[in-house]
């Protein structure tokens, strides 16, 4: 699938903070690189300009409402317009070598699973898609030949770490989190914040909701619950700590008491670069780390009366089936009720578990029988539910 030495590429999310970095690599070394597709959102002005630059075949706005838009902009050039969900999905089938994976939430799951399909090597930065259908992904990669390489900063460190090792000598790994715009700020106070306080992250230049999450550590969550349907660890295996300067994004410990940790700055082309040259290393513009002016390195144990998320993620790692795209859902709807002004930031959680307990029954099951319809309807079902919770009285009070 390649055209001539050129590798052929789509970018899913390419509007976004993984996808723009995507592109700055891409663009660096632009004879590489045949571009097949690039998707966003709303921000059609960015996606057209990007979708000239690097000659892309079509460019989708997931806004059917901005089609028109997105033609104008593109008007004069050879690059196809598109808009709205079948034509997002139409764009994954088309034939790539390399696909990036980066839209935000559940909606990047079927994206993804067709470029699977097409047995395309998935670098895969929608850590929703591993908690809301891990064994379907997997599943889907091996009947098709497909390769699903982790983006997430954790997940690639603990992917490299395992490089060349048994992954039955690994007795632990160890995310690492840096506890987000309210890791400092007293309990009580946590009632009050806003979403424009939680949109500002200490380290990491993110999207609004993303970065939200970093401050409840759903975000974290969700990764613990990706390194477990990744790798096919024990839950008991999986550990988080909070390292502020979030030099070190993970650890691997071994039966032999060694930790192998991967150490860098938080610039997501690291993880990107690594997921776009493998099997390769390829020369990254990225900081070198100067250990002495850093000094020191900090670490401490994660409250979960502060980020009870961390507990609900271990609830629904253990109860396995469905549960993931139920706590995804539940997760997406209180976190817009949260930016929307209905609820406060300390009753997200709240929300999430009343849903988990409310469908624990229906949605915990074998992994097995995971299909993208079943995901689809415990997605729907978690999405009405916490609705109504959050719409309950009796409930918020």
């Amino acid at each position: 699938m390649t055209v001539g030495d050129r590798r052929r590429v789509s970018i899913f999310g390419a509007t976004g903070s993984i996808g723009q970095n995507t592109i700055d690599l891409i663009a660096r070394d632009r004879d590489a690189y045949e571009v097949v597709a690039l998707t966003g959102g709303a921000n059609v002005a960015q996606l057209a300009r990007d979708a000239r630059m690097l000659g892309a075949q079509v460019a989708v706005t997931a806004h059917e409402d901005r089609l028109e838009d997105l033609r104008a902009a593109l008007a004069g050039s050879e690059v196809q317009a598109a808009a709205g969900r079948s034509a997002l999905i139409e764009a994954a089938t088309r034939p790539a070598d390399w696909v990036m994976s980066a839209i935000v939430g559940a909606a990047g799951l079927e994206p993804g699973l067709r470029a699977l399909e097409q047995g395309a090597t998935l670098a895969l930065a929608n850590k929703e898609s591993m908690v809301c259908a891990g064994p379907l992904m997997l599943r889907t990669a091996q009947e098709n030949g497909a390769q699903l390489l982790p983006v997430d900063s954790e997940h690639s460190a603990v992917f490299q770490a395992l490089i060349g090792e048994d992954l039955s000598a690994v007795e632990r790994v160890i995310i690492t989190a840096s506890g987000g715009a309210f890791r400092d700020w007293p309990l009580e106070d946590l009632d009050k914040a806003t979403p424009q306080q939680a949109a500002t992250h200490p380290n990491w230049a993110m999207g609004q909701r993303i970065t939200i999450d970093s401050a409840s550590m759903f975000n974290k969550a969700l990764e613990l619950i990706e390194t477990r349907e990744f790798f096919g660890l024990d839950p008991e295996k999986i550990e988080t700590v909070v390292h502020p300067e979030s030099m070190i994004h993970a650890l691997v410990g071994f039966n032999d008491g060694a930790l192998m940790a991967h150490v860098g700055p938080p610039d997501m082309r690291h993880a990107i670069g690594f997921a776009l040259n493998h099997p390769a290393r390829k020369t990254l513009p990225v900081e070198r780390l100067d250990l002495v002016k850093l000094g020191q390195l900090t670490f401490c144990a994660p409250c979960e009366t502060r980020w009870p998320a961390l507990r609900l993620a271990r609830e629904v790692m253990q109860a396995g089936g469905l549960m993931g795209a139920v706590f995804n859902a539940a997760k997406e709807t209180a976190l817009d009720g949260f930016i929307e002004g209905r609820i406060p930031f300390t009753r997200m959680a709240g929300v999430v578990e009343e849903v988990l307990t409310r469908l624990s029954s229906q949605a915990g099951h074998n992994a097995a029988g995971i299909t993208l319809d079943k995901v689809s309807e415990a997605d729907h079902l978690a999405r009405a539910e916490a609705l109504a919770v959050m719409q309950d009285e009796t409930w918020q009070d």
